[in-house]
């Protein structure tokens, strides 16, 4: 959905007359997706009429998502939450009326303070995605709790295991620039639906298969990108960790390697190589339950293109790392390119992440200095089910209060059953910020209504491109939303906070994150965006090495993991749930559930047209394991495991590989059939690393619903 190119000059804020002119407004896209969009957002008369993506901007090369381009409907939605209010009914029911503003800050403000007074982490706030800007997401509200002393949240449900892998390897994360994807030669898709979660990415693999290179994808789904790409190995959940030491094991046992670039750039070579020569393809095929002949073909493949000198990337993204040995998947896979020297090329190297790029002073944004020299205990976001349920002990202290904003956990949770029995604690204070009533709304005692990005001034930080995104406010906020920053500033001020700090607006806040790293934030915001590093799309960032480890090498061997007490080089962690397992016996499904295509987590499964086009929740699953289960396609089934059920539609397809079952996701609970989603099977164990999700180590057992 573009912007008329003859539209009125772009301007920077909302314009209040109502004088019948069209005009353009620069805004970014701020969800949990690594392209992070620039957008144009139209308005007329005050209200905006259009969303486009901004021609101008190259990394969005002038093209929005389904999802996003709906999101004047989105905003404008008849069931918005537009005033504050409380609850009238038993915590899950959804039943509430509306108050003032300042009697909801009076009674958060009074719950808190009584909370506080006896142990200040017993409050918990919860948060994640649902806005990344700078101001919107913690700026505001991270110094609101550090003032408080309340818990902190380990943020780690995304992408906290493959992040801590790729540091032991790599450094931070500096991936591969998407403004020359379009150059490589060969690209390799490893758990990434790039259709549905990168579209962007997509788009310049395509221009590149036009221009000759061959796509292969990674996946236990045929998914989307899978089907379009010339090659998909389909291998077991979890197993991503042994293909790729499979891999290393043929790319040095024929030749296939960059001796150059691995004895002037890289340690532990000597090590490594022992290591691999345990995992032949023949033994990685049993355990990915591939074929070797796959193994062979990409490892060839991929070791030629790269010692041609021609870009070879490998695009991993986060579904490789949601098992238990996500971060050691993640490790392997980034080792790679240093064996074959394709960190010469521009083009080539790896695409997890874009984070590491650009100075923001986190310091300056959230305050950590209010703490006064207090070190809270950290609670994990992955286990908040467990955590709600816990009672006051030796080495816990109950949790009596929760903050909810910018998630939905009790959707987007793992083992969803305790999750939803913690939020229905009676002597749980929770306060949810919301645009809907999700559901993890109903379960609110406070329910306050938060703008979205059309209503409200952001700086948004990507993690697939190169560009910090600036987001003005294009319309007033609607009926009595309050943007984020501003709730969490009032509620400082009701405990009679004095600090300076709760005075700042949102642009004080955003100039002081970004000053560090250089950026004029006024020139930003004239443009919509500024770069954050100053190397040239061009050029190959480590082809000279360079790279940000201890060591300044890639590391195949990590003395930082060993003093974790993890495994210093490349291994092969199984499955907690493995299909090999004693666990099989009983449920011999894995089960999968990435995100649908049309959702975005849990956002956009309430906007109509979205939830319209997704139709409703499917399973779908081999011919022979329906078969073998007297399940026809179409049929009402039931998914099931010790830790709960769910009901939906069986679609048999061999998109499903055999043994794998896949629920596209996630859907709100209250909008599906039976109110529950796939997080009513999947487990609060953690990954190896990171101690983040394992949602797709999961084994269940499928029935037909008679």
């Amino acid at each position: 959905m573009m912007p008329d190119s003859s539209s009125a000059p772009t301007v920077t804020s909302a314009d209040a007359a109502a004088d019948g002119v069209v005009r353009r407004v620069h805004a970014a896209c701020p969800h949990d997706c690594p392209d992070t969009c620039a957008m144009l957002v139209q308005v007329r008369d005050g209200v905006a009429i259009r969303v486009g993506a901004d021609p101008d901007h190259r990394p969005t090369a002038g093209a929005l998502c389904t999802k996003v381009s709906r999101y004047v409907e989105r905003t404008y939605h008849p069931d918005r939450l537009l005033h504050p209010m409380k609850r009238t009914g038993a915590k899950g029911e959804g039943r509430f009326e509306r108050i003032a503003w300042d009697e909801a800050l009076d009674t958060i403000a009074s719950r808190l303070t009584a909370i506080a007074a006896l142990d200040a982490e017993r409050i918990v706030p919860y948060s994640y995605a649902g806005t990344m800007g700078l101001v919107q997401g913690e700026g505001m509200a991270q110094r609101f709790f550090n003032r408080l002393g309340a818990s902190r949240l380990h943020r780690n449900i995304c992408a906290e295991a493959g992040t801590v892998g790729y540091q032991y390897t790599l450094g931070p994360r500096f991936g591969t620039d998407i403004e020359r994807v379009q150059d490589a030669k060969l690209i390799v898709f490893w758990g990434a639906n790039a259709i549905a979660s990168s579209l962007h990415f997509w788009s310049r693999a395509q221009e590149a298969r036009r221009n000759g290179a061959r796509l292969i994808a990674i996946d236990p789904y045929r998914s989307l990108t899978a089907e379009k790409c010339h090659d998909h190995i389909a291998l077991l959940p979890g197993t991503d960790s042994a293909l790729a030491l499979g891999l290393m094991h043929v790319l040095i046992r024929d030749g296939l390697i960059d001796d150059d670039y691995v004895a002037r750039h890289t340690i532990g070579f000597d090590d490594l190589k022992t290591r691999v020569a345990d995992f032949p393809p023949e033994r990685v095929a049993s355990l990915c339950g591939i074929e070797a002949a796959e193994v062979e073909m990409l490892a060839h493949e991929y070791g030629t293109v790269a010692r041609r000198g021609d870009g070879a990337l490998i695009r991993v993204n986060y579904g490789v790392q949601r098992a238990a040995g996500g971060g050691m998947a993640v490790r392997n896979v980034t080792c790679l390119p240093a064996l074959v020297g394709a960190f010469r090329h521009a083009a080539g190297g790896v695409l997890l992440s874009t984070s590491a790029a650009g100075s923001i002073d986190r310091k300056a944004v959230e305050r950590p200095d209010l703490l006064a020299g207090r070190t809270p205990r950290t609670i994990n976001m992955t286990t908040i089910g467990d955590d709600l349920l816990r009672a006051d002990g030796p080495t816990f202290a109950k949790i009596d209060a929760l903050i909810v904003y910018n998630s939905n956990p009790v959707a987007i949770a793992p083992d969803s059953r305790r999750v939803a029995a913690g939020f229905a604690r009676e002597d749980l204070f929770t306060v949810v910020l919301e645009h809907f009533q999700t559901d993890t709304a109903d379960y609110a005692d406070i329910l306050l209504p938060a703008t979205t990005q059309l209503e409200h001034f952001d700086v948004v930080k990507p993690y697939g491109h190169y560009d910090l995104m600036i987001n003005e406010r294009a319309i007033e906020p609607l009926g009595e939303a309050r943007p984020n920053a501003r709730i969490f500033a009032a509620l400082a001020k009701r405990m009679g906070y004095d600090d300076a700090c709760f005075d700042d607006d949102d642009e004080t806040i955003a100039r002081a994150g970004v000053a560090t790293g250089g950026i004029d934030l006024e020139a930003a915001r004239a443009r919509g965006w500024a770069r954050l590093t100053p190397l040239d799309p061009g050029v190959a960032r480590f082809a000279d090495g360079g790279f940000p480890t201890p060591s300044g090498k890639v590391e195949f061997r990590s003395e930082a993991a060993a003093a974790a007490g993890l495994d210093p080089l490349p291994a092969y962690i199984a499955p907690h749930e493995d299909t090999r397992g004693a666990l099989a016996s009983r449920y011999p499904l894995a089960m999968i559930s990435p995100p649908a295509r049309n959702f975005l987590n849990s956002t956009f499964v309430n906007v109509a047209s979205l939830r319209s086009t997704e139709g409703e929740p499917r399973l779908d699953l081999h011919p022979d394991d329906a078969v073998a289960r007297g399940i026809g396609d179409g049929s009402p089934v039931r998914v099931f495991n010790d830790r709960g059920s769910m009901r939906l539609k069986a679609r048999v397809t061999d998109r499903a590989r055999r043994g794998v079952v896949v629920a596209p996701s996630i859907w709100w609970k209250k909008l599906s059939p039976d109110g529950c989603n796939a997080n009513e099977l999947t487990s609060q164990a953690v990954t190896d690393m990171g101690r983040a999700p394992t949602f797709y180590d999961c084994l269940v057992e499928i029935e037909p619903v008679r």
